[in-house]
């Protein structure tokens, strides 16, 4: 399967991403690795790349490329992260993605007994310079320079854009030729006028744009997300990287703004936000299912994430669903 430049999860959340930008705790999937240069695929008839992703899961790695993107997702479980903002992932969830940001969208394993979530994402991915190189330079675009410019901190789309905005990025499929292009420029123009993006990423956020130790990172980073519900063990973390346990530490703090036991408390309250609004199941075995072996150590890791109890969440989310349902 090719690698979409992108990974898109769904979750049953805000769908303007109200709780979910609280959740920046799942912040770090990725943030440590020091992300891969990717190239994207285009045809030689196209100025921009349109993709539907489809499958199991993403292949992809904490990556980054000249390319901006926007990443519709239709359906899918787990989590995004863009630069250092991290959150899970709703049905209709819409971000653009600036030039060289890093990102990744992460497919969650299937939990045991249950099916595999599929994916279904709409990607579409375009240079700054898709229309010319000096297209962007002209008085009429410069609505969408601003866009681009805010863009490098990574933007979500939210309210009645995001509607527009998905239904012209359904509807490109069917466009040719200058249609296509003018699809493309009518989708930029709705962001360009929008009050509704919300900045991803820190001001201050400055990847590493170093693609000489991706493979050791993502092994780390793999190691991590495959044991959430398990004791992880720092010093086998240090070794999947091959440095001493304090250089793992410091490695990690500076890539990552968090330390080590941080981002694993993140991951697994994150994983705990999306079992609460999916089950009705009790909250001692959301608990142990997220590797909190203490109830007690969950509800404090929880509020000091999340700024409300498991109870309050779960409690939120289905009022929010029967709202949904009852309309």
């Amino acid at each position: 399967m090719r690698r979409p430049s992108n990974g898109c999860c769904a979750e049953p959340a805000d769908p303007d991403g109200g709780s979910s930008t609280s959740l920046f705790g799942l912040f770090q999937y990725v943030c440590c690795v020091k992300p891969v240069f990717e190239q994207t695929p285009r045809a030689q008839w196209e100025s921009f790349h349109y993709e539907v992703v489809r499958g199991a899961g993403y292949n992809a790695a904490w990556h980054f490329h000249p390319e901006c993107h926007l990443t519709l997702v239709i359906k899918s479980c787990g989590h995004r992260l863009v630069g250092d903002h991290i959150a899970p992932l709703h049905a209709g969830d819409l971000v653009l993605v600036g030039s060289n940001l890093p990102h990744v969208w992460h497919q969650d394993p299937p939990r045991r007994g249950k099916a595999a979530h599929a994916v279904h994402a709409i990607v579409v991915r375009f240079l700054e310079t898709f229309a010319g190189r000096d297209f962007l330079d002209i008085p009429e675009m410069e609505p969408v320079r601003r866009l681009l410019r805010r863009a490098a901190r990574g933007l979500q789309v939210t309210g009645v854009t995001r509607e527009i905005v998905a239904e012209k990025m359904r509807r490109l499929p069917d466009l040719a030729g200058l249609g296509r292009l003018s699809g493309l420029l009518s989708i930029l123009h709705a962001l360009a006028r929008s009050r509704e993006l919300r900045p991803l990423a820190r001001p201050g956020f400055l990847p590493a744009l170093d693609r000489s130790d991706e493979e050791r990172m993502q092994r780390v980073c793999n190691y991590i997300n495959a044991r959430l519900a398990e004791p992880i063990d720092r010093g086998q973390i240090a070794r999947e990287a091959h440095l001493s346990d304090g250089a793992c530490s410091r490695f990690f703090k500076l890539r990552t703004g968090r330390t080590l036991p941080r981002y694993i408390n993140e991951l697994r309250v994150g994983r705990a936000c999306r079992l609460l609004a999916e089950e009705d199941g009790k909250i001692a075995d959301v608990a142990l299912e997220c590797g909190f072996r203490n109830p007690a150590n969950f509800n404090r890791r929880f509020r000091e994430i999340m700024r409300l109890t498991p109870c309050d969440y779960h409690r939120q989310i289905r009022r929010s669903a029967d709202e949904l349902n009852s309309r």
